[in-house]
């Protein structure tokens, strides 16, 4: 296996790690608001402290990881970025910097202007996700630009619904998560 091949598959297995994560948190909140509604500030207090004080670091992390991830695509492998990857780009790329300073600063502030940001990327990434899997994409989205790709075109599909823009998706919902529970 080729080093790309393992780099590859190494951003591939993180989404999935990522989204585990993404599916178990919400699980576990709606469990025990179901079952133990009394307990569920509990359980968020010691929930939220696992996590608050490292926040900045996880989602400076995750937002870095988002990054080079996407330069690796189109700079090593050569996948051609379409205009709805680029969107995506424009609101992860800033956070990269955003939040290192925020992290070396413990700036939490930062936060009420960095979780509309990855909302917003977060719903490119799930309208390129539609147009991906829809059947009739050029009704959807002629967005070729230039020498730009489809936003139709699916470079590869792993764990049976993992594409690139699932794995921008991913790191913008887990970069709301940490900084919503960022220590206020």
């Amino acid at each position: 296996m080729a080093f790309n091949d393992v780099i590859i598959q190494n951003l591939y297995l993180l989404t999935l790690i990522g989204d585990i994560i993404i599916i178990a948190i919400l699980l576990i909140l709606f469990l025990v608001n179901m079952f133990f509604p009394k307990k569920i500030n509990l359980f968020k207090n010691k929930f939220v402290i696992l996590i608050q004080k490292k926040a900045l670091l996880f989602a400076w992390i995750v937002s870095l990881l988002a990054v080079l991830g996407s330069l690796f695509f189109s700079n090593v492998v050569g996948y051609v970025p379409c205009t709805l990857c680029w969107y995506q780009r424009i609101f992860m790329y800033p956070l990269v910097i955003i939040l290192g300073i925020a992290y070396f600063t413990k700036d939490v502030s930062i936060r009420k202007y960095l979780i509309p940001i990855s909302i917003v990327g977060g719903l490119f990434s799930i309208y390129h996700y539609f147009v991906q899997m829809s059947k009739n994409v050029s009704s959807l989205a002629t967005c070729t630009v230039g020498e730009g790709a489809s936003c139709g075109v699916k470079y590869a599909v792993h764990f049976g619904y993992i594409t690139i823009p699932i794995m921008a998706l991913t790191a913008f919902v887990l970069i709301i998560i940490f900084l919503d529970n960022a220590k206020k």
